[in-house]
This record gives C-alpha cells, structure tokens and sequence, in this order.
C-alpha cells in the first residue's frame, strides 16, 4: 500500500512542502531514496531503520521506495527522519493512511527512537498554517519558537513511539498553547551604558543621530579612542523590537541553527565578524545557502572593527545590501533572497600603525603607506556611509574629572520618539526609518527654503558629493529635524548633517 505524508524542506528562508511517499515491494530488504535528496537525506535510512527496530515497531524486510516529491526540489537536512519513518509504517499497514492528513511531520530520529531538534522550524510552521493543515507535529526541542505560530495546532513529541501511539489512537497528544513574544525590558539588556564613556560628547551625538534614523556610521581614531565602547553602546539606545520584526529576526536565526534558549529573539541583534572572516561568512552562501553575518544582523547592529583590515573584495559585496536592505545569493539550483536592513557601524584608524591624529604619539607611516591604506575601502562604499566622525584621544584630565552625562535610557526615549514619527510619516509605505525612504519619498517630505538650498548647492559643489550622498544627508537632516520634534527641516538641520560628512569626504 502506497502512503503519503506531509513534511516540508527550507530553500534559503522559505519553507516548501514536501511529500514523503512510501511504497512496498517483493524484493531485497532495502531501502531506495529518490527525488534529489543530499547526503543528510540519504543516510536517513540507516536512523530510520534502527529507530524503528529500536522502538519495538515490527520493520518491512522487502524492498522499500521512497519518493520526495516534487522530485525537481533539492532535499537537504534531517527534518524528513520522522516522516520517512511513518510513511514506512503506514505502507506496511501499522498506522492508517487518514491519521496523517491535513497534518505536517517534521523531525530528526536517533538510533533509540528518540526525536531530536531540526532548524527552521518556525518557517515550517508558518507555511503549514498557510496551507491549511490541521495540526503539525514537530520535536519537543522546537517547542518554544513553533509556538509563536498562532491558528494552527501544534503537538511536540520526544520518542517515535509517542508518534505512533498517537497515530494508532491509543493516547492523546496534548495541543501546545500559542505564546506571545515576550519583548526585553530596557532593564534587562546587557549594555555599555552611554554614561560610562569618558568625553566624546560629538561623536555620542552622532551614535544617537545614526540610531534615531537607522543610518551608517564610520568611527575614525587612534587606538584607545572608545570607538569600539561606542558602538557597543549603541545597543543601549536602539527602540525596543516590535512584534513583527522580532519574528523576522527569530525566523532568520532559526534557519541559521542558532536560536537561544527561550526560543525567539527579542532583543536586536549585535553581530562584530573579525576581519579574517570571508565574503561567504560575511553575506551568506555555501553550497545550500544560509544567511551570513549581515542577514544575522537585520535590524540590529553589523560592528565592523578595523573595517581598512577586510580583504576589499569582502567589503565590496556590502554594496549590495546597503543600498537594497536585502542579499541576492545565487547558485546553480536558484537565486536566494535573503533580509538585510542591518545599521552598519565601522571603525578604523586614521593610518596603519594607527597614530596620525594622536597628539602625544608620532606617526611613523610613510606617504605610499597611507595611500595604499586608504585605498582599501573604495569611493562607493564610502559614499554609502551616512556620517563619518573623528574620535579623538580622551584627554588625561578628561579621563579622571569627567563627570556623568546623560544615561542610556533617557537617550533611547529620544530616539524611540523620533522613530515613532517616522512610523507616522511613513505609515503607508511599509518604511520603519527615515534611512529607508526612497529618493522620491524624501523629496515629498522635505521642503527646503531658500537658505538651505544655497547651503546644499554650496556643499555639493565644495564636497563634490553625488547625487546618492546629496539624499544621504537630507536623510541625516530629516532625522536630526525629529530629534528635535521639529517637522520642517531647516538649514540648521543640513549643516550639522554636512558636519558629518567633512571627514569622509578628506
């Protein structure tokens, strides 16, 4: 008798349905797997034949065929286990074909029978509601990011004979409530706390400018400067997740296999690669594509130390997702998207032993080493950067009178008033921040007068800034207009944001 049970394989973050058929037949006591299954897939057989043994389910010594339709859909992973597993129960008669409909199987066996975790599970579930199933029925360790999935029943199990018991009636699999995210507290975050930063007042305020808007940042000084201290900082200030993009985030780091141990992310993400890390690890990719560091850091923070340090062809691919807020992988068996609208901060130093703006260390760079240093980051991954800003050495006096500015939070409630207009102004063109407003939308929401259009024809033709940088920095003025609750962007507005653009443009 032939079965068929539902299941489902990830291609990049999307998960598509899978059907696992089974069929029994007069010959040699094998298993034969079809339908463009991976090695993972493939060796299936041997976890499923000793976890059914194991289990004490009586197992068919004939020829046993298992098709994983479509058959043109490359199958990778070790979610089929379970229902491959059943599949081969119901085609030797055990279980009843009708237990099995309208109902998703998903699962990696261990030789006992036990049932282990599998990644992306979320993703699965989100697609068996959108099919209509009835139920789906995943390993107890997925339990807690499965059940962020509300309208469609959701039973966990931790043994195949709880699954077959199940399936033959003999007892009831309790249904998992739906549960909520549970948003971080401010007070529960682990920070730098902004207070704790000696001097650098300038450069605090461009952190707080950059976090209000979502726009990118280059921190340029000596080493000891806090540039490090101040991007890990940012952290602190950023808006507290909302509902949608923390399932995002969840859904992308589920894919990836590392999801903490509540289930879900609620707090956005910080992601500081070292510079040895290659493009692969950087935007995603390898042979069955997973998301990288940039698509792990959507919306939250990408920390790029000693940026000059990356190979050039690795900061080269950043183009892409700096400007689109999303990743194309391609490879041979498709085109992969993957979300990355990630707040990119770098650091660097001004030269390559570091000490050409230190004013108590001499710098021992020749001329032909700081062109080939600078060199290293190109014209048009610059121009992508919205505020570039000069950290100085702290002074010594700076280091033991300083006395405590503002706190975190009291910045962060700045910074989540000025996004909660941006949600207002852009509340019918799915854009969360000003930093993701298009070229056109910019021009509708900000009206120069006279001043500030002579101050930008000035600064073009001074800076010889691009058409891309000129909308950069009315991006920079619309969020800094917001920091002040102002709607009309004046021309105190552009020049604090052509401010940040003298650095870079040196």
């Amino acid at each position: 008798m032939a079965a068929i049970v539902n299941t489902s394989t990830l291609i990049g973050l999307e998960a598509h349905p899978i059907y696992v058929e089974a069929d029994i037949s007069p010959g040699l006591g094998n298993i034969l797997i079809v339908g463009l299954p991976d090695a993972a897939v493939q060796e299936a057989r041997e976890r499923v034949r000793s976890a059914i043994k194991n289990s004490g389910l009586p197992f068919p010594r004939i020829r046993i065929t298992l098709n994983l339709a479509p058959g043109d859909v490359r199958k990778t992973g070790t979610c089929f286990d379970v229902p491959i597993a059943i599949a081969i129960l119901i085609a030797s008669g055990e279980i009843l074909k009708e237990s099995v409909k309208n109902c998703y199987l998903i699962g990696e066996l261990a030789l006992d029978g036990h049932v282990r975790g599998v990644s992306g599970v979320l993703s699965m579930a989100l697609l068996a509601k959108q099919q209509g199933m009835k139920e789906i029925i995943i390993p107890k360790a997925n339990k807690e990011e499965a059940v962020l999935v509300s309208g469609i029943n959701i039973r966990t199990i931790e043994h195949l004979n709880e699954l077959t018991d199940y399936l033959q009636g003999k007892i009831q699999l309790p249904i998992e409530q739906h549960q909520p995210m549970v948003q971080n507290t401010y007070e529960n975050r682990k920070h730098v706390e902004m207070s704790e930063i000696r001097g650098q007042e300038q450069a605090k305020r461009a952190i707080e400018i950059a976090a209000a808007g979502g726009h990118n940042i280059l921190l340029n000084g000596p080493p000891g400067s806090g540039k490090t201290l101040l991007a890990k900082s940012m952290a602190s200030i950023l808006p507290t997740l909302t509902h949608e993009e923390s399932l995002e985030i969840t859904r992308i780091h589920s894919v990836a296999g590392n999801l903490p141990q509540q289930g879900f992310i609620s707090i956005r993400p910080f992601r500081s690669p070292h510079h040895s890390a290659s493009s692969i690890a950087l935007v995603g990719g390898g042979s069955t594509p997973r998301p990288g560091e940039i698509s792990l850091a959507h919306r939250g923070i990408l920390f790029l130390d000693e940026l000059p340090e990356f190979p050039r062809t690795v900061l080269e691919h950043l183009r892409q997702p700096l400007e689109e807020r999303n990743i194309s992988v391609s490879r041979a068996q498709g085109t992969f998207l993957f979300p990355a609208s990630f707040l990119l901060i770098a650091a660097m130093n001004p030269c390559p032993c570091g000490y050409k703006t230190d004013p108590d260390r001499e710098c021992t760079c020749t001329p032909i080493q700081l062109q080939r240093y600078h060199k290293r980051l190109s014209g048009p991954l610059l121009d992508r950067i919205d505020l570039s800003i000069e950290v100085p050495k702290v002074p010594t006096k700076t280091i033991f009178e300083y006395t405590s500015t503002e706190s975190s939070e009291i910045i962060r409630q700045r910074v989540q008033q000025a996004r909660n207009r941006q949600l207002e102004r852009y509340r019918d063109k799915s854009i969360l921040m000003n930093s993701e407003a298009s070229n056109q939308i910019i021009r509708q929401h900000i009206e120069l007068n006279l001043e500030s259009k002579k101050l930008v024809k000035q600064a073009i033709d001074h800076f010889k800034l691009s058409a891309r940088a000129y909308f950069r920095v009315l991006k920079v003025a619309r969020t800094i207009a917001d920091l002040e609750n102002c709607e009309v962007v004046s021309e105190n507005h552009i020049s604090e944001a052509l401010q940040y653009r003298q650095l870079h443009e040196k």
